[in-house]
Protein backbone atom coordinates (compact mmCIF):
# COMPACT_ATOMS: atom_id res chain seq x y z
CA UNK A 1 0.00 0.00 0.00
CA UNK A 2 2.73 2.08 0.13
CA UNK A 3 4.33 4.87 -1.56
CA UNK A 4 6.98 4.76 -1.00
CA UNK A 5 5.46 5.70 -0.52
CA UNK A 6 4.37 4.89 -0.35
CA UNK A 7 1.16 4.84 -1.47
CA UNK A 8 -0.74 2.15 -1.98
CA UNK A 9 -1.67 -1.44 -1.45
CA UNK A 10 -2.41 -0.94 -1.32
CA UNK A 11 -3.21 -2.76 0.13
CA UNK A 12 -6.49 -8.11 0.83
CA UNK A 13 -7.06 -10.37 2.50
CA UNK A 14 -9.29 -12.39 5.09
CA UNK A 15 -13.04 -12.07 5.26
CA UNK A 16 -15.17 -10.71 7.38
CA UNK A 17 -18.91 -10.36 5.70
CA UNK A 18 -20.07 -7.50 7.58
CA UNK A 19 -23.58 -6.41 5.21
CA UNK A 20 -25.94 -6.85 7.53
CA UNK A 21 -29.74 -5.79 6.75
CA UNK A 22 -29.56 -2.73 9.01
CA UNK A 23 -26.11 -2.21 8.30
CA UNK A 24 -27.12 -1.76 4.20
CA UNK A 25 -30.14 0.24 4.84
CA UNK A 26 -28.41 2.48 7.52
CA UNK A 27 -25.73 3.17 4.58
CA UNK A 28 -28.16 3.51 1.94
CA UNK A 29 -29.82 6.43 4.25
CA UNK A 30 -26.48 8.12 5.01
CA UNK A 31 -25.97 8.65 1.04
CA UNK A 32 -29.51 10.08 0.88
CA UNK A 33 -28.59 12.37 4.06
CA UNK A 34 -24.85 13.26 2.70
CA UNK A 35 -26.70 14.16 -1.05
CA UNK A 36 -29.28 16.58 0.43
CA UNK A 37 -27.10 17.96 2.94
CA UNK A 38 -27.02 21.75 2.36
CA UNK A 39 -24.98 23.32 5.95
CA UNK A 40 -22.61 20.65 6.63
CA UNK A 41 -21.80 19.87 10.32
CA UNK A 42 -18.01 19.66 10.33
CA UNK A 43 -16.73 17.46 13.16
CA UNK A 44 -13.65 18.59 15.61
CA UNK A 45 -11.38 19.83 12.65
CA UNK A 46 -11.71 23.42 10.22
CA UNK A 47 -9.70 24.40 8.19
CA UNK A 48 -8.08 23.71 4.42
CA UNK A 49 -5.44 20.79 3.61
CA UNK A 50 -2.16 21.31 2.65
CA UNK A 51 -1.04 20.87 -0.94
CA UNK A 52 2.26 19.67 -1.25
CA UNK A 53 3.63 20.62 -4.69
CA UNK A 54 6.35 17.89 -4.56
CA UNK A 55 4.38 15.26 -4.06
CA UNK A 56 4.91 12.37 -7.22
CA UNK A 57 2.00 13.47 -9.35
CA UNK A 58 3.06 17.26 -9.21
CA UNK A 59 6.76 16.38 -10.27
CA UNK A 60 5.28 14.19 -13.31
CA UNK A 61 3.80 17.18 -14.07
CA UNK A 62 6.01 19.20 -14.13
CA UNK A 63 8.51 16.79 -16.00
CA UNK A 64 5.69 16.03 -18.70
CA UNK A 65 3.93 19.38 -19.32
CA UNK A 66 3.12 18.69 -22.94
CA UNK A 67 1.86 15.41 -21.95
CA UNK A 68 -1.73 14.89 -23.66
CA UNK A 69 -3.19 13.49 -20.21
CA UNK A 70 -1.82 16.15 -17.66
CA UNK A 71 -3.95 18.56 -18.07
CA UNK A 72 -6.87 16.49 -17.04
CA UNK A 73 -4.76 14.77 -14.02
CA UNK A 74 -3.56 18.42 -13.02
CA UNK A 75 -7.05 19.59 -13.27
CA UNK A 76 -8.51 16.89 -11.01
CA UNK A 77 -5.70 15.09 -9.06
CA UNK A 78 -2.50 17.57 -9.08
CA UNK A 79 -5.08 20.14 -7.98
CA UNK A 80 -5.86 18.55 -4.39
CA UNK A 81 -4.18 18.53 -1.20
CA UNK A 82 -3.21 14.77 -0.56
CA UNK A 83 -1.34 13.01 2.37
CA UNK A 84 2.38 12.38 2.31
CA UNK A 85 3.33 9.15 3.23
CA UNK A 86 7.00 8.74 5.28
CA UNK A 87 7.66 5.02 4.81
CA UNK A 88 11.51 5.03 3.98
CA UNK A 89 13.34 4.08 7.22
CA UNK A 90 15.92 6.89 7.70
CA UNK A 91 16.61 7.93 11.30
CA UNK A 92 18.71 10.67 10.56
CA UNK A 93 16.18 12.71 8.38
CA UNK A 94 13.13 11.60 9.57
CA UNK A 95 12.95 15.09 12.00
CA UNK A 96 13.94 17.46 9.34
CA UNK A 97 11.92 16.12 6.89
CA UNK A 98 8.59 16.58 8.56
CA UNK A 99 9.50 19.42 10.03
CA UNK A 100 9.71 20.57 6.65
CA UNK A 101 6.30 19.65 5.72
CA UNK A 102 4.69 20.88 8.57
CA UNK A 103 6.31 23.94 7.84
CA UNK A 104 5.39 24.59 4.55
CA UNK A 105 2.52 24.37 5.23
CA UNK A 106 1.57 26.11 8.21
CA UNK A 107 3.30 29.09 5.89
CA UNK A 108 0.19 28.99 4.38
CA UNK A 109 -2.02 28.27 7.25
CA UNK A 110 -3.20 25.08 6.08
CA UNK A 111 -3.37 21.74 7.75
CA UNK A 112 -0.59 19.14 6.84
CA UNK A 113 -1.59 15.15 6.38
CA UNK A 114 1.21 12.94 7.49
CA UNK A 115 1.05 9.35 7.24
CA UNK A 116 3.68 7.40 9.20
CA UNK A 117 4.19 3.84 7.80
CA UNK A 118 7.25 1.86 9.86
CA UNK A 119 6.13 -0.84 11.80
CA UNK A 120 8.28 -3.62 11.93
CA UNK A 121 6.66 -6.16 9.69
CA UNK A 122 4.49 -3.76 8.35
CA UNK A 123 1.64 -5.24 5.37
CA UNK A 124 2.84 -8.47 6.94
CA UNK A 125 5.80 -9.21 4.27
CA UNK A 126 3.54 -8.43 1.23
CA UNK A 127 3.51 -5.87 -2.03
CA UNK A 128 3.98 -2.63 0.89
CA UNK A 129 6.83 -4.68 2.85
CA UNK A 130 9.63 -3.00 5.26
CA UNK A 131 9.66 -0.83 8.33
CA UNK A 132 11.64 0.01 11.05
CA UNK A 133 13.98 -3.23 11.91
CA UNK A 134 12.67 -3.90 15.25
CA UNK A 135 9.93 -2.58 18.27
CA UNK A 136 13.14 -0.37 19.51
CA UNK A 137 13.84 1.09 16.47
CA UNK A 138 10.42 1.89 16.07
CA UNK A 139 10.01 3.84 19.29
CA UNK A 140 13.49 5.95 18.43
CA UNK A 141 12.28 6.81 14.92
CA UNK A 142 8.93 8.26 16.25
CA UNK A 143 10.83 10.07 18.63
CA UNK A 144 12.35 11.73 15.89
CA UNK A 145 9.55 12.14 13.70
CA UNK A 146 7.61 13.51 16.66
CA UNK A 147 10.21 16.42 16.95
CA UNK A 148 9.36 17.92 13.70
CA UNK A 149 5.40 18.39 14.34
CA UNK A 150 5.52 21.96 15.03
CA UNK A 151 3.10 23.28 17.36
CA UNK A 152 -0.02 23.97 15.53
CA UNK A 153 -2.85 21.34 13.95
CA UNK A 154 -1.37 18.53 12.11
CA UNK A 155 -3.66 15.28 11.25
CA UNK A 156 -1.36 11.75 11.75
CA UNK A 157 -3.10 9.27 9.46
CA UNK A 158 -1.10 6.79 12.17
CA UNK A 159 0.25 3.12 10.83
CA UNK A 160 -2.03 1.88 7.60
CA UNK A 161 -2.73 -1.25 7.88
CA UNK A 162 -1.65 -1.68 11.30
CA UNK A 163 -4.78 -2.94 13.11
CA UNK A 164 -6.87 -4.40 10.53
CA UNK A 165 -4.41 -6.91 8.80
CA UNK A 166 -2.26 -8.77 12.03
CA UNK A 167 -3.07 -12.48 10.41
CA UNK A 168 1.01 -13.12 10.79
CA UNK A 169 1.24 -11.70 13.93
CA UNK A 170 1.78 -14.07 17.00
CA UNK A 171 0.48 -12.91 20.12
CA UNK A 172 3.31 -11.77 21.55
CA UNK A 173 3.94 -9.66 18.19
CA UNK A 174 0.13 -8.44 18.38
CA UNK A 175 0.77 -6.75 22.14
CA UNK A 176 4.19 -5.28 20.90
CA UNK A 177 2.36 -3.51 18.24
CA UNK A 178 -0.04 -2.42 20.59
CA UNK A 179 1.99 -1.27 22.68
CA UNK A 180 3.89 0.92 19.94
CA UNK A 181 0.90 2.38 18.57
CA UNK A 182 0.03 3.74 22.06
CA UNK A 183 3.37 4.88 22.97
CA UNK A 184 3.12 6.75 19.21
CA UNK A 185 -0.18 8.31 20.00
CA UNK A 186 1.27 10.11 23.49
CA UNK A 187 4.10 11.33 21.68
CA UNK A 188 3.03 12.71 18.83
CA UNK A 189 0.65 14.46 21.87
CA UNK A 190 2.98 15.22 24.13
CA UNK A 191 5.13 17.40 21.54
CA UNK A 192 2.35 19.25 20.15
CA UNK A 193 -0.82 19.19 21.76
CA UNK A 194 -2.62 20.50 18.53
CA UNK A 195 -1.64 16.88 16.53
CA UNK A 196 -4.83 14.76 15.56
CA UNK A 197 -3.55 11.35 15.32
CA UNK A 198 -6.22 8.49 13.95
CA UNK A 199 -5.44 4.87 14.33
CA UNK A 200 -6.59 2.18 11.62
CA UNK A 201 -10.08 0.98 10.99
CA UNK A 202 -9.70 -0.68 7.88
CA UNK A 203 -12.38 -0.36 5.98
CA UNK A 204 -16.07 -1.59 5.92
CA UNK A 205 -15.95 -4.50 3.95
CA UNK A 206 -13.45 -6.10 6.33
CA UNK A 207 -13.46 -6.38 9.94
CA UNK A 208 -16.45 -6.39 11.94
CA UNK A 209 -16.92 -3.32 13.96
CA UNK A 210 -17.47 -4.87 17.11
CA UNK A 211 -13.74 -6.49 16.21
CA UNK A 212 -12.35 -3.09 14.90
CA UNK A 213 -13.17 -1.55 17.93
CA UNK A 214 -11.77 -4.16 20.15
CA UNK A 215 -8.49 -3.96 18.36
CA UNK A 216 -8.29 0.38 18.22
CA UNK A 217 -9.12 0.17 22.17
CA UNK A 218 -6.23 -2.07 22.72
CA UNK A 219 -3.87 0.27 20.83
CA UNK A 220 -4.98 3.28 23.02
CA UNK A 221 -7.24 4.54 20.59
CA UNK A 222 -8.80 6.40 23.87
CA UNK A 223 -5.71 8.85 23.88
CA UNK A 224 -6.72 9.66 19.94
CA UNK A 225 -8.67 11.78 17.98
CA UNK A 226 -9.96 8.51 16.74
CA UNK A 227 -9.70 6.38 13.66
CA UNK A 228 -9.63 6.18 9.58
CA UNK A 229 -10.91 3.64 7.42
CA UNK A 230 -10.95 2.80 3.92
CA UNK A 231 -7.02 3.93 3.28
CA UNK A 232 -6.03 2.71 -0.19
CA UNK A 233 -9.40 1.44 -0.73
CA UNK A 234 -12.53 2.27 -2.56
CA UNK A 235 -15.55 1.39 -0.67
CA UNK A 236 -18.57 3.86 -1.21
CA UNK A 237 -18.34 7.31 1.56
CA UNK A 238 -21.79 6.09 2.58
CA UNK A 239 -20.52 2.88 3.99
CA UNK A 240 -17.67 3.81 5.61
CA UNK A 241 -19.48 6.71 7.70
CA UNK A 242 -22.39 3.94 8.56
CA UNK A 243 -18.95 1.65 9.74
CA UNK A 244 -17.45 4.34 11.40
CA UNK A 245 -21.02 5.30 13.46
CA UNK A 246 -21.06 1.16 14.61
CA UNK A 247 -17.47 1.31 15.43
CA UNK A 248 -18.13 4.04 17.75
CA UNK A 249 -21.00 2.91 18.97
CA UNK A 250 -19.12 -0.29 20.06
CA UNK A 251 -15.95 2.06 21.32
CA UNK A 252 -18.86 3.98 23.34
CA UNK A 253 -16.27 7.03 23.30
CA UNK A 254 -18.25 10.16 22.17
CA UNK A 255 -14.92 11.77 22.30
CA UNK A 256 -13.97 9.59 19.30
CA UNK A 257 -14.11 10.60 15.38
CA UNK A 258 -13.59 9.06 12.04
CA UNK A 259 -11.89 10.65 8.95
CA UNK A 260 -12.25 8.70 5.55
CA UNK A 261 -9.91 8.09 2.70
CA UNK A 262 -11.96 9.56 -0.17
CA UNK A 263 -9.26 9.37 -2.70
CA UNK A 264 -10.27 6.61 -5.41
CA UNK A 265 -14.06 6.00 -4.28
CA UNK A 266 -15.68 8.15 -6.71
CA UNK A 267 -16.97 5.16 -8.57
CA UNK A 268 -17.38 3.28 -5.66
CA UNK A 269 -15.41 -1.06 -5.17
CA UNK A 270 -15.19 -3.12 -8.13
CA UNK A 271 -16.36 -6.30 -6.09
CA UNK A 272 -13.86 -7.47 -4.02
CA UNK A 273 -10.78 -6.16 -6.05
CA UNK A 274 -8.77 -3.91 -4.17
CA UNK A 275 -5.11 -4.11 -6.26
CA UNK A 276 -5.17 -1.51 -9.35
CA UNK A 277 -8.75 -2.19 -10.14
CA UNK A 278 -10.15 -0.58 -13.39
CA UNK A 279 -12.51 1.84 -14.34
CA UNK A 280 -12.35 3.45 -10.70
CA UNK A 281 -12.70 7.17 -9.89
CA UNK A 282 -11.67 9.84 -7.63
CA UNK A 283 -13.80 10.39 -4.96
CA UNK A 284 -15.02 14.02 -3.00
CA UNK A 285 -12.47 16.70 -2.42
CA UNK A 286 -10.66 16.93 0.65
CA UNK A 287 -12.48 19.09 3.11
CA UNK A 288 -13.16 19.29 6.79
CA UNK A 289 -16.66 20.12 5.94
CA UNK A 290 -18.52 16.83 5.88
CA UNK A 291 -21.43 16.79 6.83
CA UNK A 292 -21.22 14.54 9.41
CA UNK A 293 -20.85 15.67 13.17
CA UNK A 294 -18.94 12.21 13.96
CA UNK A 295 -16.61 12.78 10.99
CA UNK A 296 -13.60 15.29 11.12
CA UNK A 297 -12.71 14.79 7.48
CA UNK A 298 -12.58 13.76 3.98
CA UNK A 299 -9.12 13.24 3.21
CA UNK A 300 -6.68 11.52 0.48
CA UNK A 301 -5.04 9.07 1.97
CA UNK A 302 -3.75 7.12 -0.67
CA UNK A 303 -2.05 9.01 -3.78
CA UNK A 304 -4.39 8.53 -6.73
CA UNK A 305 -2.19 7.48 -9.63
CA UNK A 306 0.37 5.92 -7.25
CA UNK A 307 -0.43 1.78 -7.94
CA UNK A 308 -1.27 -0.59 -5.51
CA UNK A 309 1.58 -3.03 -6.44
CA UNK A 310 -0.03 -4.85 -9.98
CA UNK A 311 0.27 -2.15 -12.09
CA UNK A 312 3.42 -1.15 -11.19
CA UNK A 313 5.69 -1.40 -7.66
CA UNK A 314 3.02 -0.32 -4.54
CA UNK A 315 3.66 3.29 -4.91
CA UNK A 316 5.30 3.92 -7.92
CA UNK A 317 3.47 7.09 -10.15
CA UNK A 318 1.41 5.61 -13.22
CA UNK A 319 0.40 8.38 -15.39
CA UNK A 320 -2.40 6.13 -17.20
CA UNK A 321 -4.10 5.24 -13.65
CA UNK A 322 -4.09 8.70 -12.63
CA UNK A 323 -6.18 9.56 -16.19
CA UNK A 324 -7.88 6.82 -15.84
CA UNK A 325 -8.91 8.41 -12.13
CA UNK A 326 -9.33 11.62 -13.32
CA UNK A 327 -11.24 10.42 -16.13
CA UNK A 328 -13.82 8.42 -13.81
CA UNK A 329 -13.79 10.94 -11.04
CA UNK A 330 -16.58 13.24 -8.76
CA UNK A 331 -13.79 15.78 -8.46
CA UNK A 332 -14.41 17.45 -11.72
CA UNK A 333 -12.59 20.99 -11.01
CA UNK A 334 -9.70 22.43 -9.01
CA UNK A 335 -10.25 22.18 -5.50
CA UNK A 336 -13.57 23.87 -4.56
CA UNK A 337 -13.74 26.25 -1.38
CA UNK A 338 -13.95 24.33 1.85
CA UNK A 339 -17.60 23.60 1.69
CA UNK A 340 -18.62 20.17 2.09
CA UNK A 341 -18.93 18.15 -1.18
CA UNK A 342 -21.98 15.48 -2.13
CA UNK A 343 -21.40 12.18 -2.17
CA UNK A 344 -22.10 10.20 -5.25
CA UNK A 345 -25.27 8.03 -5.20
CA UNK A 346 -24.58 4.90 -4.23
CA UNK A 347 -25.18 1.91 -6.57
CA UNK A 348 -25.81 -1.90 -5.25
CA UNK A 349 -22.53 -3.30 -4.84
CA UNK A 350 -22.35 -6.89 -4.31
CA UNK A 351 -21.22 -8.48 -0.53
CA UNK A 352 -18.66 -7.13 1.22
CA UNK A 353 -15.66 -9.25 1.25
CA UNK A 354 -12.53 -8.52 3.12
CA UNK A 355 -9.54 -6.47 1.00
CA UNK A 356 -7.34 -4.82 3.05
CA UNK A 357 -6.13 -1.13 2.26
CA UNK A 358 -2.80 -2.36 0.70
CA UNK A 359 -1.98 -6.04 -0.14
CA UNK A 360 -2.60 -8.41 -2.66
CA UNK A 361 -5.62 -10.13 -3.43
CA UNK A 362 -6.22 -13.50 -4.31
CA UNK A 363 -9.63 -13.30 -5.67
CA UNK A 364 -8.84 -13.38 -9.18
CA UNK A 365 -9.43 -11.35 -11.98
CA UNK A 366 -10.05 -11.53 -15.86
CA UNK A 367 -6.65 -11.90 -17.83
CA UNK A 368 -5.69 -12.05 -21.54
CA UNK A 369 -6.31 -15.70 -22.75
CA UNK A 370 -2.36 -17.20 -22.67
CA UNK A 371 -0.73 -17.27 -26.44
CA UNK A 372 0.98 -20.94 -27.28
CA UNK A 373 4.69 -21.10 -26.65
CA UNK A 374 5.20 -23.51 -29.45
CA UNK A 375 8.16 -26.27 -28.88
CA UNK A 376 8.96 -24.11 -26.08
CA UNK A 377 10.73 -24.20 -22.74
CA UNK A 378 11.14 -22.66 -19.73
CA UNK A 379 12.00 -22.30 -15.97
CA UNK A 380 10.54 -21.67 -12.62
CA UNK A 381 12.08 -20.25 -9.53
CA UNK A 382 10.15 -20.64 -6.48
CA UNK A 383 11.07 -19.14 -3.26
CA UNK A 384 9.86 -18.72 0.47
CA UNK A 385 10.60 -15.12 1.75
CA UNK A 386 9.18 -15.69 5.00
CA UNK A 387 7.53 -18.06 7.16
CA UNK A 388 6.20 -17.88 10.60
CA UNK A 389 3.54 -19.94 12.58
CA UNK A 390 0.94 -21.18 9.70
CA UNK A 391 1.77 -18.60 7.05
CA UNK A 392 4.28 -17.79 4.37
CA UNK A 393 5.10 -15.40 1.87
CA UNK A 394 7.05 -16.76 -1.28
CA UNK A 395 8.25 -15.19 -4.65
CA UNK A 396 8.14 -16.53 -8.02
CA UNK A 397 10.53 -16.11 -10.76
CA UNK A 398 9.39 -17.28 -14.74
CA UNK A 399 12.13 -17.06 -17.17
CA UNK A 400 10.79 -18.37 -20.54
CA UNK A 401 13.52 -20.02 -22.43
CA UNK A 402 10.87 -20.65 -25.48
CA UNK A 403 9.40 -18.60 -28.42
CA UNK A 404 8.15 -14.99 -26.47
CA UNK A 405 4.79 -14.91 -25.04
CA UNK A 406 2.46 -11.98 -25.24
CA UNK A 407 -0.04 -13.69 -21.64
CA UNK A 408 1.21 -16.24 -19.50
CA UNK A 409 -0.54 -18.91 -16.95
CA UNK A 410 1.86 -20.81 -14.80
CA UNK A 411 0.38 -23.56 -12.81
CA UNK A 412 1.53 -25.96 -10.33
CA UNK A 413 0.32 -28.22 -7.79
CA UNK A 414 1.14 -28.24 -3.93
CA UNK A 415 1.83 -31.61 -2.15
CA UNK A 416 0.84 -29.72 1.47
CA UNK A 417 -2.11 -28.75 2.94
CA UNK A 418 -0.82 -24.74 1.12
CA UNK A 419 -3.80 -21.96 1.04
CA UNK A 420 -2.77 -18.94 -1.35
CA UNK A 421 -5.06 -16.00 0.26
CA UNK A 422 -3.73 -12.91 -1.74
CA UNK A 423 -1.19 -12.55 -4.25
CA UNK A 424 0.51 -9.38 -6.20
CA UNK A 425 1.71 -9.28 -10.21
CA UNK A 426 -0.13 -12.01 -10.36
CA UNK A 427 -4.27 -13.01 -10.50
CA UNK A 428 -4.28 -16.24 -8.46
CA UNK A 429 -6.83 -18.90 -8.35
CA UNK A 430 -6.63 -22.29 -6.50
CA UNK A 431 -8.73 -25.52 -6.30
CA UNK A 432 -7.74 -27.92 -3.57
CA UNK A 433 -3.77 -28.23 -4.63
CA UNK A 434 -3.68 -27.09 -7.74
CA UNK A 435 -3.06 -23.65 -8.54
CA UNK A 436 -3.38 -21.32 -11.71
CA UNK A 437 -1.09 -17.90 -11.76
CA UNK A 438 -2.45 -15.33 -14.82
CA UNK A 439 -0.34 -12.22 -15.47
CA UNK A 440 -2.11 -8.74 -14.87
CA UNK A 441 -2.01 -6.30 -17.34
CA UNK A 442 1.51 -5.21 -17.41
CA UNK A 443 4.18 -8.34 -17.33
CA UNK A 444 2.01 -10.29 -20.12
CA UNK A 445 4.88 -10.45 -22.56
CA UNK A 446 7.61 -12.30 -21.94
CA UNK A 447 10.94 -12.37 -24.38
CA UNK A 448 13.33 -15.24 -25.36
CA UNK A 449 14.75 -15.75 -22.54
CA UNK A 450 13.00 -12.88 -20.58
CA UNK A 451 11.97 -12.96 -16.50
CA UNK A 452 8.72 -11.67 -14.71
CA UNK A 453 8.01 -12.06 -11.14
CA UNK A 454 5.14 -12.37 -9.02
CA UNK A 455 4.79 -13.06 -5.21
CA UNK A 456 1.77 -14.12 -2.65
CA UNK A 457 0.72 -14.83 0.70
CA UNK A 458 -0.62 -18.11 2.29
CA UNK A 459 -1.31 -20.44 4.85
CA UNK A 460 0.01 -23.89 5.53
CA UNK A 461 -0.26 -26.85 7.64
CA UNK A 462 2.27 -29.77 8.56
CA UNK A 463 4.96 -29.46 6.42
CA UNK A 464 5.55 -26.74 3.74
CA UNK A 465 7.29 -28.48 0.93
CA UNK A 466 8.03 -26.15 -2.56
CA UNK A 467 6.19 -27.78 -5.65
CA UNK A 468 8.58 -29.72 -7.83
CA UNK A 469 6.39 -29.16 -11.04
CA UNK A 470 5.64 -26.11 -13.18
CA UNK A 471 3.92 -25.42 -16.17
CA UNK A 472 4.26 -22.56 -18.40
CA UNK A 473 1.12 -22.17 -20.84
CA UNK A 474 0.69 -26.17 -20.77
CA UNK A 475 4.82 -26.35 -21.05
CA UNK A 476 6.58 -28.43 -18.37
CA UNK A 477 9.11 -25.86 -17.46
CA UNK A 478 12.38 -27.31 -16.11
Amino acid sequence: MIPDHTSTPRRNRRLAALGTAAAMTAATALAGVLLTTTEAAAGTLSGTFYRDPTSSVNRWLAANPNDSRASLISQRIGSQPQAVWFANYQPSTIQSQVSAYVGAANNLNQIPVLVPYMLPNRDCGGASAGGAPSISAYRTWVDSFAAGLGTRTAVIILEPDSLALQTCLSSTEKAERNSALSYAVTKFKQVNANAKVYLDAGHSAWNSPADTASRLQAAGVANSAGFYSNASNYRWTADEVAFGRNVLSALGNSNLHQVVDTSRNGKGPLGSEWCDPAGRGTGQAPSTNTGEASVDAFIWIKLPGEADGCAAAAGQFVPDLAYSLAQNGVVTSPPPSNSASPSPSRSPSPSPSASPSASPSASPSSSPSASPQPGGACSVSYRIDSQWGEGFVASVTITNRGAAVSSWTLTWTYAGNQTITNAWNATVSQSGANVTARNVAHNGSIATNGSTSFGFQATYSGSNTNPTSFKLNNVTCS
